[in-house]
């Protein structure tokens, strides 16, 4: 039984149903009654752990034992899975206490997860910020965001801004711009080790070293604040009750890592590189653990519990620190030639949920590039929990799976040490009892199966023959993962790689799929696999680059694609390029049909560091008709069957542009490069110039352009390539989705910055309806769909994407109507700065030049919308809330496709009612009801009685489905009544657009021709 107050709270606010959970996000603890821990919810004491869900599913919380929580991800229970996904905790108390309050948001904070702790009373809710740094007991209010008073309109305001569909679709996010990962623990101490390892490497300690002391006092104080070893057992090592009091003496912090040594084995803490303790150095770490500030020297409340702290966290942070010192290394940025990147736990997580899907536990694990480890962490977690089939783990089961079962490689000595404590730590963690001397005792782990060298050869090496091989044959690994450098070391690395003889096809720039070549030696047929990797190996149009691609898929099928692009920002913000998931053999799928899986950006995920996928987000393609047409691969990932749809259409009636052109004798190429300005470009002076630097809007003609007047350049082109007419395509978009195209009617000399072609000897009116096309919103949508770099990473366009555009026959074409209209138009936008209304005449005369109907207008212009995300505007545009405007816009284009669905009978109509929900609501509602009338379709704009929730409870009354139930997450739902369906989805304006709704109309029609339901 829940407490009345908090009972109330929940059901008004969406969490709880009935008295309980009102979807499988909602976990009511056993111990939630009123009267059964009185003293804790007058925050008057403690009470006996509890185990959550969180990250890996078993961390635990010594004292805080809440009442009810919400995770955001509700597979995180079951046995295997793990993950990182947000939890949100609920408790009630009678009367908040700041000592107890504090000390539950220092716990919740250091969980590192918990971006909201919500404490009810009789009277109040008081909000917390779980990712806010803690103060002590008298900044217990400091992290408190508001309160809200137990009365109705209250609880309305409290349900909009954090209730449970608030939460599940991001709206809290964007209404609470305080609650950031900015502040969280793992920011704050990587931050914090950083200042220290500054200081330490000021006082004249070698970063390796200072790293090396800092990992040693990191791993004695989690052995001393889990009590692995209690203050007593501390006293009798080294004289001292407080590890601080230890590293202020150097003789006990000598006798403490001695003692470290000793029990790990010199895996972590080898005797070569432990200088003697410096009490100068020693001290800097003493004073951090005493809360202390080293620059402004001020204590104050030290606010990490490493007995809370998931390891993966402390994993982490090491392997950011692991990459810090790789990139300072003497040879310059190696970390960056090396295409090394902290892989951060959400997509740690997200690879293992997939791979470990049906796993038995006593599988084996490999990670080539290993790092420090926080792929074998977590999979050791996961081998554990399944072993033990989610029950408590022995120890004997947690070092079978620790000795036998995780494997990892790294060219980095010092990762591999990091990846033995790190595994260490894991292992500690889930040991029911560790604190018995002999807990402490671990075999090694390097050398055994962690070990240093290139993952290309690792087996020609001594402790490689031992361990990945068996006998003459390469050892086979059940489960292989990790992320792989995606680096692109010039042609001398291409070359060399070319050298080593593999027989796979090897990617032109870049080596992740070299690591996915080299996987596939240590796997048998049924190994899964689960890697990061570079995205533009599966997104180039060269012939090299789609057969690297199309090896790596043929051969680990069936095989799962996450496209991370629009993530990378956040998700690995000092890479060079995009990121892309590949998982095979997983999942039992037909091997002919890849599965592809969008994700996208949104103020959720880029603050709370989460992976956003919704069930609409997933769909299939089959490898055939990705072998015949590469350019579906990257239109199956961005675009919905509309869009599809009408690509195969425009392929089928028209050539591609590279064709039509040189039917006329035409061709693009790159301009002018300066380069190293040997070879003789003289007779191009005193032309005008027109490169990288100029922006629109600017002439093409008159003097107004500067005069090239260099004497050579590296590739100064023929003279023909700069005769007028000619049209400029701009090879970097400028502020927007339309590519920059310009038409010029003298010589110009352009540079590499442009593509360029010369339409001498065809005439002007040609070259004014090309400008024309590829300036157009269909161009825009068309690069968006296929083009090898703009919509996945950069805003560039390749040469190939420009000329793989379709088009009509120019000299059928330039003379009809539709043609001699889309030239007059853009020849009047070259003398003035065009705005989106010029744009949108030019687009109307492309339409009706490429013959397209309504449907596929809508997809076209909802294309230039889509291509406009590739911007922070456009971006923060596409998950803006959707207004009336845009849902009737929805709206019509789903009646568009169903009146040509019913046309056949003309007997029945549609009527479309937009629920005019609050603007602040999270989801927006459209009702379709079939009507036997012959008029035409409607769209009414209804006002409802009572906010979403009423709306949505009459709705499953109608119906009788369990809207709340079924409304998890990113969910679209399909509610089909007796003559009605009713479109439910979360609110952000990209989930509304025409494309969608034309969609959605075609999914309806599926759905009842078998027999209904809702999805």
């Amino acid at each position: 039984m829940i407490a009345e107050p908090l009972g109330r709270v929940l059901e008004a606010t969406g969490y709880l149903e009935n008295g309980a959970g009102a979807a499988a996000t909602v976990t009511v603890a056993p111990s939630a009654s009123p009267g059964a821990d009185a003293a804790e919810r007058n925050g008057a004491g403690a009470v006996a752990p509890v185990t959550l869900a969180g990250s890996g599913g078993h961390a635990r919380l010594p004292s805080f034992d809440p009442d009810v929580w919400w995770r955001s991800d509700p597979d995180a229970d079951r046995p295997g899975v793990g993950g990182v996904g947000l939890s949100v905790y609920f408790k009630y108390v009678d009367e908040p206490r700041d000592a107890a309050v504090a000390e539950w948001q220092r716990e919740i904070w250091n969980r590192g997860f918990s971006p909201l702790l919500w404490l009810v009373s009789p009277e109040r809710i008081d909000l917390y910020n779980g990712f806010g740094v803690p103060g002590g007991p008298d900044k217990a209010e400091a992290n408190r965001l508001d309160t809200f008073l137990l009365v109705d309109a209250e609880l309305t305001r409290l349900d909009t801004l954090a209730g449970r569909l608030a939460m599940e679709t991001g709206q809290f996010w964007r209404l609470e711009p305080r609650v950031n990962r900015d502040t969280s623990v793992d920011r704050r101490l990587l931050r914090d080790l950083d200042r220290l390892e500054s200081v330490l490497t000021d006082a004249e300690l070698e970063q390796g070293e200072a790293q090396a002391l800092i990992g040693r006092c990191i791993f004695a104080k989690y052995l001393t604040d889990r009590e692995i070893v209690g203050a007593r057992r501390l006293k009798k090592l080294c004289g001292h009750a407080d590890l601080a009091d230890v590293l202020e003496d150097p003789t006990a912090a000598e006798r403490l890592f001695e003692w470290l040594q000793e029990t790990f084995n010199g895996d972590m803490f080898p005797p070569s590189s432990e200088p003697a303790p410096v009490p100068a150095h020693l001290e800097q770490v003493a004073r951090f653990l005493n809360g202390e500030d080293l620059e402004t020297g001020q204590r104050s409340f030290f606010p990490y519990r490493f007995d809370v702290i998931p390891v993966e966290l402390v994993s982490a942070i090491y392997e950011q620190f692991v990459h810090s010192a790789t990139a300072t290394a003497s040879d310059g940025n190696n970390a960056k030639k090396e295409g090394v990147y902290y892989t951060p736990l959400t997509a740690v997580s997200l690879v293992l949920d997939e791979v470990f899907d049906g796993l038995t536990g006593d599988e084996t694990v490999l990670d080539l590039t290993c790092g420090s480890g926080v792929f074998l962490v977590e999979a050791l977690r996961r081998l554990v929990r399944l072993k033990s089939n989610g029950g408590t783990p022995t120890r004997a089961t947690i070092r079978e799976a620790l000795y036998s079962q995780v494997y990892g490689v790294d060219i980095s000595e010092a990762a591999v040490r990091i990846a033995a404590f790190s595994l260490y730590l894991a292992a500690l963690e889930l040991e029911p009892d560790p604190r018995p001397s002999r807990a402490l005792r671990f075999k090694p782990l390097q050398g055994k199966t962690l070990l240093v060298g290139d993952a290309l050869t690792i087996e020609e090496t001594p402790d490689g023959r031992t361990v990945m091989a068996d006998g003459r044959a390469l050892k086979r690994f059940d489960v292989i993962v990790g992320n792989p450098p995606w680096s692109y070391k010039g042609k001398a690395g291409t070359a060399a790689r070319r050298a080593a003889g593999s027989l796979a096809p090897l990617q032109p720039r870049g080596q992740s799929l070299d690591f996915v070549a080299r996987a596939r030696d240590f796997a048998h047929d049924k190994t899964r696999f689960g890697m990061i990797l570079s995205a533009m190996p599966f997104f180039g149009r060269s012939s090299t680059t789609i057969a690297a691609a199309r090896d790596s898929i043929e051969g680990l099928a069936p095989v799962t694609l996450v496209n991370l692009s629009d993530l990378t920002g956040w998700l690995f913000p000092k890479a060079g390029m995009p990121a892309i998931a590949l998982l095979a053999r997983h999942r039992r799928q037909s091997g002919d049909r890849m599965t592809l899986v969008r994700t996208h950006w949104s103020r959720a995920g880029e603050r709370s560091h989460t992976i956003e996928v919704a069930p609409s987000d997933v769909t299939t393609l089959p490898i055939a008709s990705w072998q015949r047409n590469p350019g579906l691969f990257k239109a199956a990932f961005l675009g919905r069957r509309p869009d599809l749809l009408l690509l195969d259409h425009l392929w089928d009636k028209h050539r591609p542009l590279e064709t039509r052109l040189a039917e006329e004798g035409v061709t693009f190429t790159t301009g002018l490069i300066l380069g190293n300005r040997r070879r003789d470009a003289a007779f191009l002076r005193g032309l005008p110039v027109v490169d990288g630097r100029l922006k629109p809007p600017f002439p093409l003609f008159g003097d107004d352009l500067p005069r090239f007047d260099q004497p050579g350049a590296e590739r100064p082109r023929q003279r023909e390539v700069y005769r007028a007419p000619l049209v400029l395509v701009r090879q970097f978009m400028h502020g927007g989705p339309r590519p920059l195209v310009r038409v010029g009617e003298q010589d110009v000399v352009f540079t590499d910055a442009w593509y360029g072609a010369s339409f001498a000897g065809v005439g002007a009116e040609a070259a004014y309806l090309v400008a024309g096309i590829l300036g157009s919103a269909l161009a825009s949508w068309h690069f968006l769909m296929t083009g090898s770099s703009f919509g996945v990473w950069a805003r560039r366009l390749k040469l190939k994407d420009v000329v793989a555009l379709p088009a009509p026959a120019l000299k059928e074409h330039v003379g009809l109507k539709e043609g001699r209209r889309v030239a007059e138009l853009v020849r009047a936008l070259d003398r003035l700065p065009p705005d989106a209304g010029d744009w949108g005449e030019v687009d109307d005369a492309v339409f009706d030049l490429y013959e397209l109907g309504d449907a596929d207008r809508i997809i076209v212009r909802d294309g230039l919308f889509r291509a406009g995300w590739q911007w922070k505007v456009g971006r923060e545009r596409s998950v803006v809330p959707a207004d009336l405007d845009d849902l009737r816009g929805y709206a019509q284009a789903f009646l568009g496709m169903m009146d040509a669905w019913l046309s056949a009978s003309n007997r029945r109509r549609m009527r479309a009612e937009i629920y005019d929900l609050a603007s602040d609501a999270p989801h927006r509602v459209i009702r379709f009801v079939l009507e036997d009338r012959r008029c035409p379709s409607v769209v009414e704009i209804v006002r409802p009685d009572g906010p979403l929730r009423a709306v949505l409870e009459r709705i499953g009354e109608r119906t009788e489905a369990r809207i709340a139930e079924a409304l998890v997450g990113l969910r679209d739902l399909r509610v089909h009544g007796r003559d009605e369906v009713s479109i439910i989805k979360p609110a952000a304006r990209r989930n509304w657009s025409g494309v969608c709704g034309l969609e959605d109309a075609d999914l309806v029609v599926r759905d009842s021709a078998h027999g209904g339901g809702r999805t």
